[in-house]
């Protein structure tokens, strides 16, 4: 199975007509990489170490899970009566792993390092287009899976590969080793 990076920009170079977009998808692509495939996060960042095992950090994912579970949407929303997505993600960090977080998605978008789609871990957060101007953030878990504040469901698991998010999937980041 291809990473969602990866067929995101299959699908989306597949389309007619679009010769000024793939030349310049081709171009980011190619600075995403930098002619070496084999490291995950780009450009090399030192990354704090919490001494944590992936096991224990998607343990933690869980438990904040079980804790936050079907907690309704709100836009602007820092607490259980409704929360929003960069909301949970501050909160979650900061009471697993003690990381403080800015605000917003916008914000927290260019923290740490960039993450391949294939090198995935649990704790990498994970980032969405959803409108224009509008993006989501979620909490890479395993599987494909991520933890976030859906709109119509609250605090939810979802997976990467499920329609919409496969079609809105723009980057992953990495804070922590």
């Amino acid at each position: 199975m291809k990473p969602p990076l990866t067929r995101t920009l299959t699908r989306k170079l597949s389309r007619p007509g679009d010769s000024a977009v793939i030349v310049l998808l081709a171009l980011a692509v190619l600075a995403l990489v930098g002619g070496c495939g084999r490291q995950t996060v780009e450009p090399p960042v030192r990354l704090p170490s919490l001494g944590l095992s992936q096991a224990e950090v998607k343990t933690r994912l869980l438990s904040q899970y079980v804790t936050w579970q079907g907690v309704p949407y709100r836009n602007g929303g820092q607490s259980r009566k409704g929360i929003d997505c960069s909301a949970f993600v501050q909160l979650t960090y900061q009471q697993k792993f003690g990381i403080k977080l800015p605000r917003t998605t916008w914000q927290q978008a260019g923290l740490g390092g960039l993450v391949a789609g294939s090198g995935l871990r649990p704790g990498d957060l994970i980032f969405f287009k959803t409108g224009w101007n509008d993006r989501h953030i979620g909490i890479y878990l395993e599987k494909y899976r991520f933890l976030h504040v859906s709109t119509t469901v609250g605090v939810t698991i979802s997976k990467i590969t499920d329609p919409y998010w496969y079609e809105r999937y723009w980057q992953a980041r990495r804070l922590f080793n």
